[in-house]
């Protein structure tokens, strides 16, 4: 089951599929950002990614911002500068 998100971020809130690959690469992005070797950045981000598709098993609509929390969560264990700035890079920008 594919769970639908609900993106609250945008102008106007709309419905869209999870899309892990998505994830990942912010995931990555996240940790590239602050001087992870590529090997770690890439094993990070999958670990995370993941974990969120574990958690989104039994959730068949959530929010961008659930899935926001339960990556930074996730990412903090590896990472809590990586985690810090994949939880706030949309306010930086």
């Amino acid at each position: 089951m594919t769970s639908q998100v609900i993106a609250l971020h945008d102008a106007s809130p709309h419905t869209e599929p999870f899309d892990p690959k998505r994830l990942y690469d912010s995931i990555e992005a996240a940790c590239l950002s602050v001087n992870l070797a590529g090997g770690l950045a890439e094993d990070t981000a999958e670990h995370v990614t993941r974990a969120v598709e574990l958690w989104l098993r039994t959730r068949p609509e959530v929010t961008s911002e659930d899935i926001r929390r339960i990556a930074t969560q996730s990412l903090t264990i590896v990472s809590p500068e990586a985690a810090y700035l994949y939880k706030h890079h949309h306010n930086m920008l």
